[in-house]
């Protein structure tokens, strides 16, 4: 395990910018991403587009799944960012289980809910329905030790945030 290597869980609720956010801030550390939402099973993506939201009997194989993600990085040595909504207390606690304190840093990417429920609309999601927006308000909860960056600016300039509220230095790849 290199004492270099960063793993970021960008978290937020859909439509926050994790993917886009995700991406640019991987590039530039020379990092994997990944987008939680590919580690879903079918019946999920298939519960969602129907416009129900998951239970946590429903997410918990899922996050585990993501868990695995995470230590096989983290074991490797190798930086990586994980889009992944992370909306409870719970959720991150099964995200980071079995790995030391502080080596998953939690990302919480904000905005009014006016602004993301813009960019949903103009959004094709695979399965992500709109409809949801509300109860992924309502499920979120506020974590009390991740990074806090408003997503309301270019996409540049939220990740040059994320990488000076880290405390890291930008390799620019």
């Amino acid at each position: 395990m290199s004492e270099n290597a960063l793993i970021v869980v960008l978290m937020g609720v859909s439509g926050s910018g994790k993917t886009t956010i995700g991406k640019l801030l991987a590039e530039r550390e020379g990092a994997i991403f990944a987008d939680g939402d590919d580690y879903h099973p079918i019946a999920n993506k298939e519960k969602m587009h129907a416009g129900h939201p998951l239970n946590d009997d429903d997410r918990q194989p899922w996050l585990e799944r993501l868990n695995v993600l995470l230590r096989d990085w983290y074991e490797r040595g190798q930086s990586g960012v994980l889009a992944c909504s992370a909306l409870k207390e719970s959720y991150r606690q099964t995200l980071s289980a079995h790995m030391p304190a502080g080596s998953v840093h939690f990302v919480l990417l904000e905005g009014s809910r006016e602004l993301i429920a813009k960019r949903m609309q103009r959004r094709n999601h695979e399965f992500m329905n709109a409809k949801l927006l509300d109860s992924q308000f309502a499920t979120l909860e506020q974590p009390k030790d991740a990074v806090r960056v408003q997503n309301d600016r270019s996409p540049d300039e939220v990740v040059a945030e994320i990488f000076q509220k880290l405390g890291i230095k930008e390799k620019r790849m």
